[in-house]
Protein backbone atom coordinates (compact mmCIF):
# COMPACT_ATOMS: atom_id res chain seq x y z
CA UNK A 1 0.00 0.00 0.00
CA UNK A 2 2.63 2.61 1.12
CA UNK A 3 4.47 1.60 -2.10
CA UNK A 4 1.95 2.19 -4.55
CA UNK A 5 0.97 5.48 -3.07
CA UNK A 6 4.86 6.62 -3.62
CA UNK A 7 4.81 5.74 -6.78
CA UNK A 8 1.65 7.85 -7.53
CA UNK A 9 3.49 10.79 -5.49
CA UNK A 10 6.38 10.04 -8.19
CA UNK A 11 4.72 10.14 -11.35
CA UNK A 12 2.75 12.93 -9.51
CA UNK A 13 5.85 15.05 -9.42
CA UNK A 14 7.45 13.54 -13.13
CA UNK A 15 4.15 15.03 -14.79
CA UNK A 16 4.13 18.71 -12.96
CA UNK A 17 7.61 18.96 -13.30
CA UNK A 18 8.42 19.47 -17.37
CA UNK A 19 5.41 22.48 -17.02
CA UNK A 20 7.10 24.34 -14.36
CA UNK A 21 10.67 24.24 -16.16
CA UNK A 22 8.65 25.31 -19.28
CA UNK A 23 6.96 28.37 -17.70
CA UNK A 24 10.37 29.37 -16.25
CA UNK A 25 12.24 29.49 -19.46
CA UNK A 26 9.39 30.91 -21.24
CA UNK A 27 9.16 34.02 -18.00
CA UNK A 28 13.10 34.36 -19.01
CA UNK A 29 12.91 34.77 -22.59
CA UNK A 30 9.82 37.44 -22.46
CA UNK A 31 11.42 39.36 -19.71
CA UNK A 32 14.94 39.35 -21.97
CA UNK A 33 12.32 40.43 -25.58
CA UNK A 34 11.47 44.11 -23.74
CA UNK A 35 15.06 44.77 -24.62
CA UNK A 36 15.37 43.91 -28.38
CA UNK A 37 14.72 46.27 -30.78
CA UNK A 38 11.39 47.07 -33.01
CA UNK A 39 11.07 44.71 -36.24
CA UNK A 40 11.59 46.97 -39.46
CA UNK A 41 8.59 46.24 -41.22
CA UNK A 42 6.04 47.12 -38.09
CA UNK A 43 7.56 50.86 -38.63
CA UNK A 44 5.75 50.32 -42.51
CA UNK A 45 2.58 51.88 -42.69
CA UNK A 46 -0.41 49.00 -42.97
CA UNK A 47 -1.79 49.00 -46.29
CA UNK A 48 -5.43 49.27 -46.50
CA UNK A 49 -8.41 47.47 -48.82
CA UNK A 50 -8.49 50.34 -51.35
CA UNK A 51 -4.05 50.35 -51.54
CA UNK A 52 -4.80 46.49 -52.35
CA UNK A 53 -3.47 46.10 -56.22
CA UNK A 54 -1.50 43.18 -56.84
CA UNK A 55 -0.53 39.78 -54.91
CA UNK A 56 2.14 41.02 -53.47
CA UNK A 57 0.40 43.71 -51.10
CA UNK A 58 -1.26 40.96 -49.44
CA UNK A 59 1.88 40.05 -47.30
CA UNK A 60 1.41 41.32 -43.76
CA UNK A 61 4.27 42.67 -41.71
CA UNK A 62 4.42 40.41 -39.31
CA UNK A 63 4.88 41.24 -35.84
CA UNK A 64 7.46 42.54 -33.35
CA UNK A 65 9.78 39.89 -31.99
CA UNK A 66 8.56 38.67 -28.39
CA UNK A 67 4.81 39.81 -28.79
CA UNK A 68 2.10 37.66 -30.27
CA UNK A 69 1.21 38.71 -33.83
CA UNK A 70 -2.62 39.15 -34.30
CA UNK A 71 -4.89 37.97 -37.52
CA UNK A 72 -4.25 41.26 -39.47
CA UNK A 73 -0.22 41.14 -38.59
CA UNK A 74 0.10 37.54 -39.82
CA UNK A 75 -2.15 37.22 -42.54
CA UNK A 76 -1.46 36.67 -45.69
CA UNK A 77 -3.05 35.97 -49.12
CA UNK A 78 -7.08 35.91 -49.39
CA UNK A 79 -7.17 35.74 -45.87
CA UNK A 80 -5.39 39.49 -45.62
CA UNK A 81 -7.76 41.14 -48.41
CA UNK A 82 -10.92 39.48 -46.51
CA UNK A 83 -9.42 40.69 -43.10
CA UNK A 84 -8.71 44.32 -44.62
CA UNK A 85 -12.20 44.32 -46.32
CA UNK A 86 -14.00 43.26 -42.87
CA UNK A 87 -12.33 46.26 -41.55
CA UNK A 88 -13.86 48.89 -44.46
CA UNK A 89 -17.40 46.71 -44.10
CA UNK A 90 -16.72 45.10 -47.82
CA UNK A 91 -17.85 41.77 -47.34
CA UNK A 92 -15.53 39.53 -50.38
CA UNK A 93 -16.51 36.37 -50.39
CA UNK A 94 -20.46 37.28 -50.11
CA UNK A 95 -20.92 34.94 -46.70
CA UNK A 96 -24.67 35.98 -46.58
CA UNK A 97 -27.09 32.19 -46.24
CA UNK A 98 -28.75 31.66 -49.46
CA UNK A 99 -32.17 32.67 -49.90
CA UNK A 100 -34.27 29.72 -48.04
CA UNK A 101 -37.67 31.63 -48.58
CA UNK A 102 -38.99 29.50 -51.48
CA UNK A 103 -37.46 26.18 -52.87
CA UNK A 104 -35.52 26.62 -56.27
CA UNK A 105 -37.15 24.93 -59.22
CA UNK A 106 -35.35 23.92 -62.71
CA UNK A 107 -37.35 26.88 -64.27
CA UNK A 108 -36.42 29.73 -61.28
CA UNK A 109 -33.29 27.73 -59.03
CA UNK A 110 -31.85 29.13 -56.01
CA UNK A 111 -28.61 31.09 -57.31
CA UNK A 112 -25.12 30.73 -55.82
CA UNK A 113 -22.52 32.96 -56.97
CA UNK A 114 -18.97 30.75 -57.76
CA UNK A 115 -15.28 32.88 -58.51
CA UNK A 116 -13.95 29.49 -58.92
CA UNK A 117 -15.01 26.74 -61.13
CA UNK A 118 -16.72 24.22 -58.34
CA UNK A 119 -19.07 25.81 -55.35
CA UNK A 120 -20.89 23.27 -52.99
CA UNK A 121 -23.73 24.82 -51.11
CA UNK A 122 -25.40 23.51 -48.27
CA UNK A 123 -29.28 22.68 -48.76
CA UNK A 124 -31.07 23.19 -45.29
CA UNK A 125 -34.59 22.98 -46.67
CA UNK A 126 -37.57 25.47 -46.75
CA UNK A 127 -38.29 27.07 -44.71
CA UNK A 128 -34.90 27.15 -43.30
CA UNK A 129 -33.55 23.94 -41.04
CA UNK A 130 -36.54 21.52 -42.49
CA UNK A 131 -33.81 18.65 -42.93
CA UNK A 132 -30.72 18.37 -42.20
CA UNK A 133 -27.81 19.89 -44.10
CA UNK A 134 -27.22 18.27 -47.73
CA UNK A 135 -24.02 19.43 -49.44
CA UNK A 136 -24.23 20.08 -53.23
CA UNK A 137 -21.86 20.00 -55.51
CA UNK A 138 -21.92 22.05 -58.41
CA UNK A 139 -19.39 22.82 -61.25
CA UNK A 140 -18.91 25.21 -64.72
CA UNK A 141 -19.94 21.97 -66.73
CA UNK A 142 -22.79 21.06 -64.31
CA UNK A 143 -23.70 24.40 -62.80
CA UNK A 144 -27.24 22.93 -62.06
CA UNK A 145 -27.29 20.83 -59.01
CA UNK A 146 -30.97 19.57 -56.88
CA UNK A 147 -31.09 18.67 -53.24
CA UNK A 148 -32.06 14.92 -52.81
CA UNK A 149 -34.33 15.56 -49.48
CA UNK A 150 -36.74 18.54 -50.60
CA UNK A 151 -35.74 18.53 -54.12
CA UNK A 152 -34.77 22.52 -54.15
CA UNK A 153 -32.59 23.40 -56.89
CA UNK A 154 -29.44 25.37 -57.08
CA UNK A 155 -27.44 26.88 -59.73
CA UNK A 156 -23.94 28.00 -59.68
CA UNK A 157 -23.29 31.89 -61.38
CA UNK A 158 -19.88 32.05 -62.34
CA UNK A 159 -18.66 35.34 -61.64
CA UNK A 160 -14.53 34.96 -61.76
CA UNK A 161 -12.23 35.50 -64.44
CA UNK A 162 -13.24 35.03 -67.89
CA UNK A 163 -10.78 32.33 -69.50
CA UNK A 164 -7.64 32.77 -70.93
CA UNK A 165 -7.48 30.55 -73.61
CA UNK A 166 -4.78 28.75 -71.99
CA UNK A 167 -7.36 25.46 -71.51
CA UNK A 168 -6.50 25.50 -67.75
CA UNK A 169 -10.53 25.19 -67.45
CA UNK A 170 -10.62 22.03 -69.18
CA UNK A 171 -11.44 19.13 -66.53
CA UNK A 172 -11.05 16.21 -69.48
CA UNK A 173 -7.27 17.06 -70.17
CA UNK A 174 -6.10 18.95 -66.90
CA UNK A 175 -3.90 16.67 -65.27
CA UNK A 176 -6.06 13.98 -66.19
CA UNK A 177 -8.45 14.31 -64.19
CA UNK A 178 -12.02 14.56 -65.41
CA UNK A 179 -15.09 14.71 -63.20
CA UNK A 180 -17.18 11.83 -61.94
CA UNK A 181 -19.60 10.24 -63.63
CA UNK A 182 -23.38 10.67 -61.19
CA UNK A 183 -26.91 9.74 -61.75
CA UNK A 184 -27.41 13.10 -63.47
CA UNK A 185 -25.12 11.85 -66.18
CA UNK A 186 -28.06 9.14 -67.09
CA UNK A 187 -30.93 11.05 -67.09
CA UNK A 188 -32.56 11.35 -70.12
CA UNK A 189 -32.33 14.67 -72.20
CA UNK A 190 -35.81 15.20 -72.39
CA UNK A 191 -36.09 14.91 -68.44
CA UNK A 192 -34.00 17.93 -67.91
Amino acid sequence: MFLQRSAVAVARRAAVSPIVRRSLTASAIRRDAKNVEPHASIGQKMKNFADIKSEDDLIGPGAAPGTVPTDLDQSTGLERLEILGKMEGVDIFDMRPLDSSRKGTPENPIMVKSAGDEQYAGCTGSPADSHVVHWLGMSRERPMERCPECGSTYKMEYVGPQDDGHGHHDHHGHHGYEEPKTFADYVKPQYW
